[in-house]
């Protein structure tokens, strides 16, 4: 199953529509957003893309909470199982303990894949490109005997997608 991941998308709806898109026509069958949404569009965003999907609550999205049942909003940490995998998706990088073959953060606004002793821990860095002319985002494969990882990343005044490829063997 190909996953794709975005997080901190904060004000910039056409940026996180263009790496909705992008991982999309990569094959994306689901969707997570690893928080700080803040505007409402982001959300409409997921939810018309048509796959399913799961966005948690950043820092930066009290103010979603009123839209909280129209959207598959959840709070932090959030444990779920997907492709016959356990995850765990949060926005802040404070429970990072390895419960979970594969935790999922944002917040820092960097690319983190990391495997270790069994879990993968990722970030997909910022869509909006607020610390650096960067838009990030990424797909993670998920296989019965291997992770993979695609990150890719948009020089702001370019229309491609650059990517770098990882790859984990289940344990």
């Amino acid at each position: 199953m190909k996953i794709g991941i975005l997080s901190d998308t904060h004000t910039k709806t056409e940026r996180s529509r263009q790496a909705i898109e992008h991982l999309l026509e990569k094959g994306a069958e689901f969707l997570i957003h690893a928080g700080d949404i803040v505007k409402p569009e982001m959300l409409q965003q997921l939810k018309d893309s048509g796959k399913r999907y799961i966005a948690v609550y950043g820092n930066n999205d009290a103010h979603l909470y009123e839209l909280h049942d129209q959207y598959d909003l959840v709070q932090e940490p959030h444990h779920f199982k997907l492709a016959g995998t356990t995850f765990k998706l949060m926005h802040l990088p404070f429970y990072m303990s390895a419960d979970t073959e594969i935790v999922i953060f944002g917040h820092t606004h960097t690319f983190e894949c990391d495997f270790k002793k069994g879990t993968l821990y990722l970030n997909p860095g910022e869509v909006c490109a607020r610390n650096k002319p960067l838009s990030e985002c990424a797909i993670l494969e998920v296989t019965t005997e291997y992770l993979n990882v695609t990150y890719y990343a948009r020089p702001v005044k370019e229309d491609d997608f650059q990517e770098q490829h990882f790859s984990f063997e289940r344990v």
